[in-house]
C-alpha cells in the first residue's frame, strides 16, 4: 500500500491552505519535502493532483478524489487514536464477564451498577459460563474476567479471592431434617433436591457432599431462578443447597431453615480470574475491590 496517512495530511493541508508554502508552514515541514511528497505520489500512480501555475493551486478529479478519501478517513483515524489512548489510560476498555456461579448474577449486579458509575466508558457484558468453559475462553480473550469457585494452577491466569461462603441445606421450616443439628449425605436420600439447571459436575452438593459418600437423592429437579426454586422449597416441594449470601440476600428466605452439611460444614470461596498481564490494569482491579467487598455489604 502506497498511499500513507501522511499523504493525506499533506494534500488535506495544500487544498485548504492554497498555496504549497502555506501548507508546509502549517505542516512544520519544509516546501521542499512537502513537493517531495505531492511528487512522489503523481509519479507512482501516473496522474496530476494539482494543476500547476494556478493561484490558489486547484486540484485535479484526481485530486479530489484524495482530498475526499482524507476527509473520510483521517477523521475517523483520529477518534481510533483517541480511543487507544483511553484504553492505554485505564479510562476506557472492555470487561466482559464469565460467571459458574448460577445465584452470582443476583450478588453481581449491584457491583456492576457501582462499577458502571465509576467507569462509564467501559462496555460491560456478562455471560453464564455453563455453556462454554470459562478459562480457556479467558485463556484466548474472548472474556476478562471469570468468578469461579475453582481456583487451578496457571501461568497466565491470576486467582483473586473475593469472598468466603458456606453451603447450607434449605428446607421449610417445618421439615423433618430441619430437627436435625447438621446434615450427612444419608439423610438426602430419600428426598428431592432441587437446584439451578447446571450439569452435576458443577454442582458441589453433588461433587463435594453426595458422590464422596455414594448416595443419590430420590428425585432431582430444577429451577432456573433463586425465588422460584425457594418458593418450591417453602411449600414442600423439595429441598436445596445453596450458598448462605444466597438466604441472607433473599426476601423468599422466612418460612425456611437452614442447616450445615457435615458436621464442620461445607465451605467454599469465590474467586476472580483474570490474565496475569492485564493485573495492572486499573478498572479490573476496582471492579475486583468491588467484588470484594461481598454479598450484602452494597
Amino acid at each position: 500500500m502506497f498511499i500513507e496517512t501522511r499523504h493525506l495530511r499533506s494534500l488535506q493541508a495544500i487544498h485548504a491552505a492554497g498555496s504549497l508554502a502555506k501548507a508546509a508552514e502549517g505542516l512544520h515541514l519544509t516546501q521542499s519535502a512537502l513537493s517531495h511528497q505531492i511528487k512522489a505520489l503523481e509519479r507512482y500512480f501516473d496522474i496530476a493532483l494539482f494543476l500547476r501555475n494556478t493561484k490558489p493551486l486547484t486540484l485535479t478529479p484526481s485530486g479530489h478524489m484524495l482530498v475526499h478519501l482524507a476527509q473520510q478517513v483521517l477523521p475517523q483515524i483520529e477518534t481510533a487514536e483517541a480511543d487507544l489512548k483511553r484504553v492505554a489510560s485505564g479510562e476506557a476498555g472492555r470487561l466482559h464477564i464469565a460467571i459458574e456461579c448460577h445465584a452470582c448474577y443476583e450478588w453481581l449486579m449491584p457491583v456492576l451498577t457501582d462499577f458502571r458509575r465509576r467507569w462509564p466508558e467501559v462496555e460491560v457484558d456478562i455471560r453464564l459460563g455453563l455453556s462454554f468453559e470459562p478459562i480457556p475462553a479467558l485463556q484466548r480473550g474472548e472474556v476478562d474476567l471469570v468468578v469461579s469457585s475453582d481456583p487451578l494452577k496457571l501461568p497466565d491466569v491470576a486467582f483473586a479471592p473475593l469472598f468466603d461462603y458456606e453451603a447450607r441445606l434449605v428446607m421449610a421450616a417445618g421439615h423433618p431434617l430441619a430437627a436435625r443439628q447438621h446434615i450427612l449425605p444419608r439423610h438426602l436420600a430419600d428426598q428431592t433436591l432441587i437446584t439451578y439447571p447446571v450439569q452435576r459436575s458443577r454442582l458441589d452438593v453433588f461433587t463435594r457432599f453426595l458422590q464422596p459418600a455414594g448416595v443419590e437423592p430420590a428425585q432431582w429437579r430444577q429451577a432456573e431462578l433463586t425465588d422460584v426454586l425457594l418458593l418450591l422449597v417453602a411449600s414442600n416441594r423439595g429441598i436445596a443447597v445453596l450458598p448462605d449470601w444466597v438466604l441472607t440476600d433473599s426476601h423468599q428466605a422466612t418460612g425456611l431453615s437452614t442447616r450445615p452439611l457435615t458436621r464442620r460444614g461445607m465451605h467454599g470461596t469465590l474467586y476472580a480470574a483474570t490474565r496475569r498481564a492485564e493485573q495492572g490494569c486499573a478498572y479490573l482491579q476496582d471492579v475486583i475491590a468491588l467484588a470484594q467487598s461481598g454479598p450484602g455489604m452494597r
